[in-house]
Formats: C-alpha cells, structure tokens, sequence
C-alpha cells in the first residue's frame, strides 16, 4: 500500500496508518502467543520526490519511494490534509493527481483520510460518485467540485467500479478507514484482532471490551502444561478444574498453588477466561443466541454466564456482538 503525502500532508493519520498496517498479522501472535496468521501488508510512504521535507505543523516525513520510483500498489491512501475552508485547492498537486489517476486506471484501489479526498477529487476520481470527507471541507467541494456527490454525514463511503474509491470523514476516521481496508484485504478477523490491540472503535464502553487473555505465560512446569493443553480442548466439560487436578495426581491446594505460580490464573479463573475467549469469538463470528453460546461453551445458567461475561468484559454478551461483530463493516446506502 501507498500512503502518498504533499506539502499539507498531516501526520496523525499518516504515521497512524503506517504503524496500524504494519501490525497486521504480527502483533496478535506476540501479545497473546496465539497464533493467527493473517496477509501482511506492506505500507511505504511515497512523494513527489524522495527527499525528506517538512510538511504540515513542522513535522518531517521521511518518503520510501518518489513517484516515479514506486512500486505498484493494490491500494494508494491520501490521508488528511491542512487546508482552510476557504482554500482553492484546484491546481495545487498536478504531479501526484496525474499519479493517482494512472494507478488507478491500471487497477489500484485509492482511498483518503478526511480532507485528503480534496486531492482525489483534484486527480478526477470522484466525479460523479458519493464520497465523505470532513464537515469543514464542504465549502471546498461546492465551490471547486460540485460534480462530487458530496455525502458529508457519512463515516466511511466505498464507491466507483468495484468500490475501489474510498472516503472517509474526519481526521480520526483513519482508524475506521484502516479496520476497513484490513477486513477487506486481509479478513474481519484480523480487523477484529487489530481493533482489540490499538483500542479502537467506540470508547464510551471503556477498555475492558478489547481486553483479551494475554496468552501462555511462559514457564517450565510440564505437568502444568498439560493440563492447559488438556484444557484448551475440553473447557466445556462438567467440571474441568477437578480433571485437571485428577490428571495432575496433586492434592488440591497443592495443584492450585503451582497453577497459579505458572500461569498466573486460579485453575478455576483459567477454565473461566478460556470459556469467555471461546464466547467472544462465536458472538463476534456467529449469529447464535446467547444461551445456546452459554451452553456450548460450558455454562448451564444463561444468566450467570451473562454475569460473567460482563464483569470480564464490562459489557454484555448482546453489546459485544454489537461492538466487535460488526469490524470492518459498512453499511451501503
């Protein structure tokens, strides 16, 4: 992927696109130990020339590649851009719209972060397509766009042939517009799984929705990893931690002791974390009802696993599938 930058490139967006990417299929297996192989992507920075130079609120942005040199890309991103209300943007950035119309002619997606649209309606490619941008750029594209079907209340607005041109609106919405072109190239799990790292999304819930068990602490007790692989796959039995300890051939203060001291969780606390994960993943993947999930992952009262589930998460079963189901998604209207 290209992330073109000019002269009123910002850095947020651009340096939080490029970091964000850079995570896919990565950061998931080194935070969790799980491992969850995903399509990489490849993010590099390209201008007009290589040289670094300072763009918008003094910050220097250091390109991979000029535009003459680039390598082809599936997708070209424009990210936000300083530009004033009142600002005439036509005929600011002949050499990058010239850029950006090639590759999109010889099959590159292109996509803009907030005001960055500005320069793919310069390039020609919005004209007659639906397209966001931000709420104080609209003055701009009355006055110098008005062939641009301008949808400013939208967050995110795929569009154009094969909905290779997306917008999005508002500085921030580059989070929205990275979990989209992660689901798109590289699958809703993995957007799932980048959502969860960086915390982004809707915040108003708070940090516990993102949280998620941190894995297989390292340690070197054998017995002790035994009995957690034999946990991984028999979670939902009656009474899993009286297995294991029957497996372990421990008294039972003995066995919860060592337990602890390797994993860091009660016996009882881990069968209840693995069971949640196991729960998130079928409310984030399936459309089955919260009792029958109750149920399939081990848990006869609904109503307590309701209640567990939402002191470990902060949030309900239903508000989970409502907040995590829906990763990369856009609604088309």
């Amino acid at each position: 992927m290209a992330l073109l930058a000019v002269p009123q490139t910002t850095p947020a967006a651009l340096y939080g696109l490029w970091e964000v990417f850079a995570a896919v299929g990565v950061a998931w297996g080194r935070l969790t130990g799980e491992q969850a192989p995903a399509r990489r992507i490849q993010a590099r920075v390209v201008a007009s020339r290589r040289e670094p130079f300072t763009a918008s609120l003094g910050v220097p942005i250091v390109p991979a590649s000029s535009l003459a040199s680039a390598a082809a890309s599936d997708l070209v991103i424009v990210s936000d851009l300083s530009l004033a209300p009142h600002e005439d943007a036509r005929g600011l950035w002949p050499a990058e719209a010239s850029w950006l119309r090639a590759r999109f002619e010889r099959g590159a997606a292109v996509a803009s972060v907030c005001t960055g649209s500005v320069l793919l309606a310069e390039a020609g490619l919005l004209d007659g397509w639906p397209a966001t941008t931000h709420w104080a750029a609209r003055s701009i594209f009355e006055r110098c766009y008005p062939q641009v079907d301008l949808r400013p209340e939208r967050i995110l607005c795929p569009a154009g042939p094969e909905q290779r041109i997306v917008t999005s609106g508002g500085s921030a919405a580059w989070a929205d517009l990275a979990l989209y072109v992660i689901a798109r190239y590289c699958g809703q799990p993995e957007a799932q799984r980048i959502a969860k790292i960086f915390v982004l999304g809707d915040h108003s819930d708070g940090q516990l929705p993102f949280a998620t068990m941190t894995g297989h602490r390292y340690h070197e007790d054998g017995l002790i990893h035994r009995c957690q692989a034999w946990a991984a796959d028999h979670y939902a039995s009656r009474n899993p931690v009286a297995e294991m300890m029957a497996r372990a051939r421990l008294p039972a203060r003995t066995f919860a002791r060592r337990f602890a001291k390797a994993t860091g969780y009660t016996p009882l606390g881990y069968v209840h974390a693995l069971r949640v994960e196991e729960a998130k993943q079928m409310l984030e993947t399936s459309d089955a009802p919260v009792e029958q999930i109750a149920h399939e992952v081990g848990y006869g009262d609904p109503a307590f696993f309701r209640r567990l589930f939402k002191r470990r998460t902060g949030i309900t079963p239903a508000r989970y599938r409502q907040r995590f189901g829906r990763v990369g998604w856009v609604e088309q209207r």
